[in-house]
């Protein structure tokens, strides 16, 4: 299925058109680069590389709530990695008749695609938006060369767009929307995966009758140091500011690793079994703020952000299992075969699955009550929505604006 453009708004649209007529036809020779040093050096990528800035700059935003919104005490906030829309329609159909899903006026997304094989080439943001009667905001993190990672290179068809970003959707007016690049953790030309781009935060103003907030969709890079997730996280919250009252919420892969080379994730592995799975299970995974993503969470704490009453404490929002043979064959493409009999043999005693916690909100100059972990939308499925939970939690109107 392919985009239908007067659903698009016209900046989009004219993204678009720039996209399949200019660019997509260098994407396969871009792609035989093997670092973004070379691509660079490509005389063709130097001619386009105002375009492609151009595309990766422009957000895309439209207006699909049939009527202003009323006014509450409270309002509930989303988030939730929706793993690309792959499962778009389940998704739908959740948002429509979860008890939880339904009830909420702000939706903050990550890993929404618009032009993927892998998601059917559905704007997966806009797409949602339509149906649910929302308004939206997308901006995209990266221009892919391929179809994607692990058993998403083997989805039919080839690519329209090749766009993948994050959203915010509100059942209440978006303003000032802004994106906030930020620094890769690794080459995005490195390795199967080429991408152009980077991780884009998506920031903007929600006006609700009563009140007023900014609200951020965050997700930080995987594949990197704890330290760069940290330094993202800083210039996510440089370009806020100082403005107040604030939500951030996303998917912040604070698994404790350092995943940008797959020899420093191996070695973290081993120290983590000298630890003790248990030990670190308990402790580090589902409180990554112990120790090793210590830095973050101080960062987010010295800027007058609070994590600890906005989220479910503890309570894990993915969980890897070794016998998966997705996340084994994603895991495969940079991790060597020879670590998964160990990784099992470490998760013996929990059934061969690994809770973590890389899911969050930090909020500012709010207050927050009945943060949620929504695991339904992933458990007891024959088909998980998505690889990750929704979190969930409600904002209190503290003053009129």
């Amino acid at each position: 299925m392919l985009l239908e453009p007067l659903t698009v708004c016209p900046a989009a649209q004219e993204i678009h058109r720039l996209i399949r007529r200019e660019i997509a036809p260098h994407l396969p020779e871009f792609a035989r680069c093997h670092s973004t040093a070379e691509l660079r050096a490509h005389a063709v990528y130097q001619a386009l590389e105002p375009a492609i800035r151009k595309v990766l700059e422009t957000p895309d935003t439209g207006d699909f709530a049939p009527a202003q919104a009323p006014a509450k005490p409270r309002y509930r906030i989303l988030a939730w990695n929706i793993e690309r829309g792959i499962e778009l329609d389940g998704q739908l159909e959740a948002f429509r008749s979860h008890q939880y899903l339904k009830s909420c006026d702000v939706l903050l997304l990550t890993e929404a695609d618009v032009g993927m094989a892998r998601s059917g080439n559905r704007a997966v943001a806009q797409t949602l938006a339509r149906e649910l009667g929302l308004d939206y905001a997308f901006v995209p993190c990266y221009l892919n060369l391929a179809k994607g990672a692990g058993v998403e290179n083997d989805a039919p068809g080839e690519n329209d767009l090749g766009l993948h970003g994050n959203a915010i959707l509100s059942r209440y007016p978006i303003c000032n929307v802004r994106p906030i690049h930020l620094k890769n953790g690794r080459d995005k030309m490195a390795g199967r995966e080429k991408r152009l781009g980077g991780q884009t935060a998506i920031a903007a103003e929600i006006e609700f009758p009563n009140y007023r907030l900014t609200a951020a969709s965050v997700h930080l890079d995987a594949q990197s140091t704890q330290r760069h997730r940290r330094d993202q996280m800083q210039d996510v919250l440089d370009a806020i500011g100082a403005q107040s009252p604030v939500i951030l919420g996303g998917d912040w892969n604070t698994t404790t690793y350092n995943s940008s080379r797959a020899f420093a994730a191996i070695l973290g592995f081993w120290l983590r079994v000298f630890l003790g799975v248990d030990n670190v299970i308990d402790n580090h995974y589902l409180h990554p703020y112990h120790r090793f993503e210590k830095e973050l969470f101080a960062l987010l704490e010295q800027r007058g952000f609070d994590y600890r009453n906005s989220n479910r404490i503890g309570e894990y929002t993915i969980s890897y299992s070794v016998d998966d043979q997705r996340t084994r064959q994603n895991l495969g493409e940079w991790v060597p075969a020879f670590c998964f009999p160990f990784i099992r043999w470490s998760l013996r005693h929990h059934g061969g699955k690994c809770p973590l916690k890389i899911d969050w909100f930090a909020a500012r100059g709010l207050r927050c009550e009945n943060p949620a972990v929504i695991h339904d939308v992933r458990e007891g499925r024959a088909v998980p929505l998505s690889d990750h939970d929704a979190i969930g939690v409600d904002v209190v109107v503290l003053a009129r604006v």
